[in-house]
């Protein structure tokens, strides 16, 4: 049994990751067809990568994007969670649900509803700014179970402590809720970098004309003649951009499971 579920492990983690090395290999893959196994290696589409003027461009709005949408979610996400984590009111468990909702729906339908939202009822002309505030719609969930989950393994004791010996609120969360909050508000905003960097359905329906994100410049440029080895180039770049706050969101959260501290 036990070889039966590592051989299922291992088929799984092939499945899923085989794909992303042979995009990893085919970025230094001399032969333009990609011809499989590579003969030769080069580093000339990287050399043209960076100095493509479309894919830095389109890195430079995702990282602004994402930012941005980090951001808002940060400062939305951990006030809902400590206005339902710390009280207690009607239609709490409603709330939460609402909040916790736009990650679970389709990306296609979400980004249609935001589109309508924008351009017909709101009349706003669709733009980075709309993009940003689609993504932090999403963005905002993870933040959210982040600091919900620490702000429950934290209880109140130590904020009513510091409070009974004079401390003001402010004083508290300064000095006592913060600190324990950090390691998870870090986790969460690296994660929600993370999801709005790499978003692209959404993006797609929300983003001005004449603007490209680094995965719909990848998209556009897929199939068009010699742009082929720089797309596999930015899409290992993506690859990167996109695991590492992954990891570090992993760590963090590991870290403070088995108590440690950032």
């Amino acid at each position: 049994m036990r070889i039966l579920l590592r051989t299922a492990l291992g088929l799984g983690l092939a499945v899923i990751y085989f794909p992303l090395l042979v995009v990893l290999l085919n970025s230094f893959n001399a032969d333009t067809t990609f011809g499989w196994p590579p003969t030769r290696f080069t580093v000339e589409w990287w050399r043209r990568a960076v100095t493509n003027e479309g894919a830095l461009s389109a890195l430079w709005t995702s990282v602004l994007a994402g930012l941005a949408a980090t951001a808002i979610a940060l400062v939305l996400g951990t006030m809902a969670s400590f206005a339902l984590q710390r009280y207690k009111f009607f239609g709490r468990d409603p709330i939460s649900l609402l909040i916790i909702l736009p990650i679970a729906l389709p990306g296609i339908v979400t980004g249609i509803a935001l589109n309508n939202a924008f351009r017909t009822i709101l009349g706003i002309d669709l733009g980075l700014i709309t993009a940003i505030i689609a993504h932090a719609t999403f963005c905002i969930v993870v933040v959210f179970n982040n600091v919900v989950a620490r702000l429950r393994r934290m209880g109140g004791n130590l904020e009513e402590a510091s409070m009974d010996l004079g401390a003001t609120g402010p004083t508290t969360f300064r000095l006592v809720t913060f600190p324990m909050l950090r390691s998870a508000l870090l986790a969460g905003g690296l994660l929600a970098f993370a999801l709005s960097f790499d978003e692209i359905i959404v993006t797609t329906f929300t983003l001005g004309t004449g603007l490209e994100t680094l995965p719909i410049w990848i998209y556009n440029n897929l199939f068009r003649p010699n742009q082929a080895p720089v797309v596999n180039v930015v899409a290992a770049v993506l690859i990167i951009v996109s695991t590492v706050p992954v990891y570090l969101a992993q760590r963090l959260s590991g870290d403070t499971a088995s108590g440690g501290r950032l």
